[in-house]
């Protein structure tokens, strides 16, 4: 079989033969061959863009003392059990892009999480299975309390082999990519992504055998991690945090990729044009 592979009108046939890797070692020992030179006015214009880019700051936030920011809650939870190498699954949601930008992971085979699927209710099996292919690791599914109840009856499964995985609620009673997509596509019209009859989580993990522990206040947000991370069994730790944070970057409806909102949308101004408003 012969793979035809071309950069920049330099076409080159490498047979592939086992490991595709092997053909790409031949592509670039073509390419360093043929001596090409970097463009750098272009390479300058590329940086400069990517500059600008970072100026927007598009993972910061605004820190409080009254209420828990729900990015500030994931990096405690790294700086608090990254001497523990944890393993760490998510559901999918807000948290789940948070838990990506601030839990800074440094090893590979440390994160699972549906990705782009979108899978609700994944993170809670798959601290379930990852916890019991790891006996002795910290497994903690870093959770939204909506993607929560999706299988929150793993409990039972955790409780019944003894897991002592962690769950990482991140309650901001919303389900927050539904309810940030509304306020930014749709004129703020929420519908039905806001949840009032939520249960006592720390009641219910007590009534499936687990330890259950809530905070809302940023000074006891520690203590409450470290509780989490000590305790000798399946915990679920509930950390009430800021309901109308929203996550960047994102990418409209409509729009590519480079054309993703870095950043809240300036005063006047809309997230999308028509042709998105079309599609929502």
């Amino acid at each position: 079989m012969i793979a035809v592979l071309s950069i920049k009108n330099v076409q080159v046939d490498l047979p592939i033969v086992g490991d595709a890797g092997h053909a790409l070692e031949s592509l670039i020992k073509v390419w360093k061959s043929k001596q090409k030179k970097v463009d750098q006015s272009a390479l300058d214009a590329w940086w400069k863009q990517i500059d600008t880019w970072r100026a927007k700051k598009c993972l910061s936030y605004n820190q409080s003392d009254d209420v828990i920011k729900p990015q500030y809650a994931i990096e405690r939870l790294y700086e608090l059990s990254k001497d523990k190498d944890p393993l760490i699954t998510t559901e999918v949601g807000q948290h789940q892009m948070w838990a990506a930008q601030h839990f800074h992971f440094q090893q590979p085979n440390r994160w699972m999480t549906s990705g782009g699927l979108g899978t609700m209710g994944y993170g809670l099996p798959a601290a379930v299975g990852t916890q019991m292919g790891n006996p002795g690791r910290l497994v903690v599914d870093i959770s939204g309390e909506a993607s929560f109840l999706m299988n929150m009856q793993e409990m039972g499964t955790a409780t019944q082999y003894r897991l002592p995985v962690k769950v990482f609620i991140l309650n901001n009673r919303y389900m927050g990519m539904v309810r940030q997509w509304q306020e930014l596509l749709h004129g703020s019209r929420y519908s039905e992504s806001y949840s009032e009859a939520l249960p006592d989580f720390a009641g219910l993990a007590e009534a499936f055998g687990w330890k259950g522990i809530r905070t809302n206040d940023p000074n006891d947000l520690d203590a409450t991690i470290q509780e989490m991370i000590d305790y000798d069994g399946p915990v679920l730790c509930e950390i009430g945090v800021c309901d109308q944070e929203n996550c960047y970057p994102m990418i409209p409806s409509g729009a590519a990729h480079n054309d993703m909102l870095l950043g809240p949308v300036a005063e006047g101004e809309e997230a999308i044009g028509d042709a998105g408003k079309i599609l929502v």
